[in-house]
């Protein structure tokens, strides 16, 4: 429990990021060092030390990557600044997998998420109103809306809106309490999607657009879905947004694709080991506005190949229990009392297979709306993204402990497999790189 809560703490700081408030900013304390080291210290005290699950190798790997790329462009010093940099990334990663054990744990950390995201919109509410924040920030000078740190970007304050609206759909469908619940979460979700509306992000909005396309296709089937998405797209492009701009000759998706085609000749230059993690704006004036290019032109297919395997596994995972159909009862009994026993455990199997499949469903969907938006922006590194997979991760494993008839994943049968997803991947962006370069 103390690695719980001392984790979820860390999570917290990550994401409402009081220490960058004006009045504390100078104080010195470090409070998520701090607060990281508290919860490494209760894991190492813990019995739940687990690495079953093929993320904890790959990411090991990616963060051995990204600072071998850096060295191997001549700055060793700078593999050792760039560890020092991811490295709170990894603890924290291995930290929330191995803290979330139960069901229970989950659906607390995804209600954290959405507690954090909904103060953060709620700045965000005032920020438009009166033109700044109680964290001091202002508006952007566009008008939208900003937060502190890693959320200073309206994108980045988006994507965290993004991938916490699923999460509102699942806690409502719980019911309770007369259906003040599920109104009270459907209040929440409007409220994050007006927040999203607020940052004026496209890629956000896009976001939002594949998520209930994807939410209603797993129960309508895809036509209904389609339909949904481009109703959404529509109504969207009719409000007054950036997404009226969305062509690829605007000057800004003029800027990304040029972005993406100088990554791919970092690539093509330096493909194994690119130019180093955070070198691209030293090659190009512009990032990279892609989070897959930005890997391959910084870390070459040496980073590309498990960043892309951790990526993929964590779709995988979610796909695999949602698509998975568990044996809920054996069957076998010999009297009238058995029989009644069986089908009050089947019920209750029916009912905990259920929740454990909703919650992947919830998870896949946030992770969709997060690949979106990244497909648009550089985020290969950003740390909301490995909170989301310890989450994603923890469900898997927490999932196959109550049903082992859930066929675990093993890298070693699936590095050729990467290996070659990695070169599909490759091949078709330089394919969709050129159709986009064409209408230019």
């Amino acid at each position: 429990m103390p690695a719980f809560v001392f984790i979820v703490a860390y999570l917290i700081l990550v994401l409402i990021r009081p220490q960058e408030y004006p009045r504390w900013a100078d104080s010195g304390v470090p409070f998520l060092p701090v607060a990281l080291i508290l919860a490494v210290l209760a894991w190492l005290a813990s019995r739940n030390k687990r690495f079953d699950e093929p993320q904890y190798p790959l990411l090991v790997l990616f963060t051995v990557a990204t600072g071998i790329s850096v060295a191997v462009n001549g700055w060793l010093g700078g593999a050792v600044e760039q560890y020092k940099q991811f490295m709170p990334t990894l603890v924290a990663f291995v930290l929330l997998a191995n803290a979330i054990t139960t069901r229970r744990r989950t659906e607390q950390v995804m209600v954290v998420f959405i507690l954090c995201a909904l103060l953060l919109a709620w700045h965000g509410v005032e920020q438009s109103a009166l033109g700044v924040g109680w964290t001091g920030m202002p508006l952007v000078e566009d008008g939208r809306i900003q937060y502190v740190g890693i959320f200073s970007d309206p994108n980045d304050l988006g994507l965290l809106f993004v991938i916490c609206l699923p999460m509102t759909v699942y806690m409502g469908s719980r019911g309770g309490m007369m259906g003040m619940r599920r109104l009270l979460w459907v209040a929440v979700g409007a409220f994050l999607l007006y927040g999203v509306y607020l940052t004026n992000s496209r890629g956000a909005m896009l976001a939002v657009v594949v998520m209930a396309g994807a939410h209603v296709w797993l129960r309508r089937g895809p036509m209904l879905a389609a339909l949904i998405a481009a109703g959404c797209l529509t109504t969207m492009r009719l409000m007054p947004s950036r997404l009226t701009d969305l062509d690829v000759q605007e000057g800004s998706a003029t800027g990304r694709v040029e972005a993406w085609y100088e990554g791919f000749r970092m690539f093509v230059e330096n493909p194994l080991f690119g130019v180093g993690t955070g070198s691209f704006e030293e090659y190009h004036t512009l990032t990279a506005h892609n989070s897959l290019i930005l890997v391959l032109a910084e870390n070459g297919l040496v980073g590309f190949i498990p960043w892309l395997a951790f990526v993929g596994y964590c779709f995988w995972m979610m796909l695999r229990v949602v698509r998975h159909s568990p044996e809920l009862a054996d069957g076998d009994s010999d009297s009238d009392g058995d029989d009644a026993d069986d089908v009050a455990n089947e019920i209750v199997a029916a009912e905990s297979w259920a929740t454990d499949r909703a919650i992947a469903w919830t998870l896949l969907v946030s992770l969709a709306g997060f690949a979106t938006c990244a497909f648009f922006l550089s985020r290969s590194y950003l740390i909301l993204f490995y909170l989301l997979a310890a989450v994603v991760v923890a469900h898997f494993t927490d999932v196959r402990q109550r049903w082992p008839d859930v066929v675990p994943f093993r890298l070693r049968q699936d590095l050729v497999r990467w290996v070659l997803y990695s070169g599909v991947a490759v091949v078709v962006f330089y394919l969709i790189l050129k159709v986009l370069l064409a209408r230019l």
